[in-house]
């Protein structure tokens, strides 16, 4: 926004919220935010876009973003949004199946992955493309549901029990205790986002977040300036990125091979 000409407190206001993963926040938060008269309300995610769906029809909403955002009722199309929501979709579905080939890829010997979900509405579509992508490696895929960050630790309890030996956690807010209890249960993870890198994960494959906040930043503007979000058309990511963490592979015990290393946009050493 500042790129824009925008600086905060003197022609921009910004209020934010943050739930934390915890989604029954979102309603109370939504009231609130309503209640100080925005000109554009930015979601990120999707549990965030479909509770600032249901608070309002007239205030303006930008995805920030959205996995399936035709399916989840937030448009009518990509180039005809139709409503009050327009922004962009992070094509976290068509990335799937190459996460879950770059997990393969760095743990070939791999039998059994569990599939990390949470309450997130997208997450039983994006387990169903995780275990097909999976299934055709010659792997098998279980759903492991953590609702709420109170529930991971009983989540990693059940990855135990489930004799699994890898795991990928689909994008969805970012959870920080995760990539500890991944390297306390000696478990190499593929995570659909990026901040977890920072945090000890093995590796990532997602869409570029800063190509997309960019982008956010730019319809925020456009919305600012009169655009209407029923005709300013959805994007879609182009540019995704390959995080690897030499680190915690070396705590794992994990060689990564050269033709990841090769690919890779992004090596924490």
């Amino acid at each position: 926004m500042k790129r824009l000409g925008y600086i905060e407190g003197q022609n921009l206001i910004i209020d934010d919220r943050s739930a934390e993963g915890r989604l029954e926040r979102l309603p109370a938060f939504l009231t609130e935010l309503i209640g100080l008269h925005p000109d554009v309300i930015v979601a990120i995610t999707t549990p965030a876009i479909v509770a600032a769906q249901r608070a309002t029809a007239t205030i303006p909403i930008i995805m920030a973003p959205a996995t399936d955002p035709i399916g989840s009722g937030f448009i009518k199309s990509f180039s005809h949004p139709g409503g009050n929501i327009t922004g962009m979709a992070n094509m976290m579905g068509d990335s799937v199946g190459k996460a879950v080939e770059l997990l393969h890829a760095i743990v070939p010997s791999v039998k059994r992955i569990a599939v990390l979900t949470s309450n997130n509405p997208t997450h039983p579509e994006q387990y169903q493309l995780a275990k097909i992508a999976a299934n055709t490696l010659g792997v098998s895929a279980i759903q492991v549901a953590a609702p709420t960050p109170d529930d991971l630790e009983a989540a990693f309890e059940t990855m135990k029990r489930e004799s699994c030996d890898a795991l990928f956690v689909l994008g969805d807010v970012t959870r920080p205790t995760i990539p500890g209890l991944a390297a306390k249960s000696k478990l190499p993870a593929v995570y659909q986002s990026s901040p977890f890198m920072p945090l000890g994960a093995l590796a990532s494959y997602h869409p570029k977040i800063e190509a997309i906040y960019i982008k956010v930043a730019q319809y925020v503007d456009r919305i600012f300036k009169g655009a209407n979000p029923a005709d300013y058309p959805v994007e879609q990511p182009v540019i995704f990125e390959l995080g690897v963490n030499l680190k915690t592979a070396a705590a794992l015990g994990v060689t990564i091979p050269d033709s990841v290393l090769a690919r890779a946009d992004r090596i924490i050493e």
